[in-house]
């Protein structure tokens, strides 16, 4: 056999096809890390301003001007009412505008990014610098001193996430791609329940009362990791059977390509670009550790919208997984004689 021969016999085009897919997924990672995380900035950051009528006015005007725009500034009433809107995750920031005075108080909750916080913090005192006044930092909502720059959540998020689409990858691989038949498929969601809730128990653990990287409910994080290890690993077991072993590198894609950089963890959403500030909160890392957030230090608040999104990838997984089991079931059943014997066999090696 010359050398040619060798080579395609060594290289079969299916396997030429997925390293092609492995240098693709490749790229595309470089691209969408660097592409979000490289140049970070803060842009229509919602932020409060408290001052008399018009003095708030012209205040929000300013801000609103600012190059490069970095903040969406609009009033509020009162100094209690800004507190509450960033405890309810509405705005980032607020400027409590001092009428007596010449120091106003600037009000940040590092614990939804010590990276944003320190942002307004510094385009505020410039501003106020400007004008000859002094600005003081009020922490409403401060970060764990265990928690560094606030990332606990999105580590132990992204740890969730590749539980998820690790273990939906090892019960599928295992036994072939494609569920055999609709028991194999509902037994395979049985499984990747109960390691969800394993999974989501554990790392809530790890996290408090082992580390203490995190404060809030421990069964909070904990129904949050089981719900996130589900979501993701019922998409990767539909993307597997739709797909083939092709499904791993989609999860793979929408995972951790597209949704670790905009998942707002070591940036939060308001310093990333456009397009991962757009697609972040839809996708299960975001929504994991926006909520994950929530529940550490905004005593639980705004966290309905992301736990609709991961039950929409649990719900939308499940039934891709089933129905599609049943599919197969159906097209095995109507092939008959030797297609049937086919369809034993490969249900047995499976």
């Amino acid at each position: 056999m010359t050398f040619v021969d060798e080579v395609k016999n060594a290289v079969t085009p299916r396997a030429a096809l997925l390293v092609i897919g492995v240098l693709g997924l490749q790229l595309l990672f470089i691209a969408s890390y660097v592409g979000a995380l490289h140049k970070p900035k803060p842009t229509d950051v919602a932020f409060g301003v408290v001052a008399p009528q018009q003095v708030s006015r012209q205040l929000v005007a300013q801000l609103d001007g600012l190059p490069g725009g970095p903040l969406d500034p609009r009033t509020v009433s009162s100094a209690a009412e800004a507190r509450e809107q960033i405890m309810n995750r509405d705005i980032d920031g607020a400027l409590i505008v001092s009428p007596e005075g010449r120091t106003d108080t600037l009000l940040v909750a590092s614990g939804g990014g010590t990276v944003l916080s320190g942002s307004l913090e510094r385009i505020l005192t410039e501003v106020t610098a400007s004008q000859q006044r002094a600005v003081r930092t009020v922490d409403v909502a401060p970060a764990s001193p265990e928690d560094f720059d606030g990332l606990s959540s999105f580590y132990l998020v992204v740890g969730w996430c590749v539980g998820g689409y690790l273990c939906a990858s090892i019960l599928a691989i295992s036994a072939g791609t494609k569920p055999a038949n609709r028991q194999r498929a509902v037994i395979r969601t049985a499984v990747m329940a109960l390691y969800a809730v394993a999974g989501g128990i554990g790392g809530a653990v790890i996290i408090g009362p082992i580390l203490g990287a995190l404060p809030g409910s421990v069964w909070g994080l904990a129904g949050l990791g089981a719900l996130v290890v589900f979501a993701v690993g019922m998409i990767t077991l539909a993307l597997e059977a739709l797909t083939g072993i092709v499904g791993i590198g989609l999860a793979v894609l929408i995972i951790v390509v597209a949704g670790n950089p905009s998942a707002g963890g070591a940036f939060p959403l308001p310093m990333l670009p456009d397009f991962w500030r757009a697609i972040g909160p839809a996708l299960p890392p975001g929504a994991g550790t926006w909520t994950a957030r929530s529940i550490a230090y905004f005593r639980g608040n705004a966290v309905t919208g992301p736990l609709l999104v991961l039950s929409a990838w649990a719900v939308v997984g499940t039934a891709l997984t089933l129905l599609l089991s049943m599919r197969h079931r159906t097209g095995q059943e109507g092939d008959g004689g030797a297609g049937a014997t086919r369809a034993t066999g490969g249900s047995t090696a499976a």
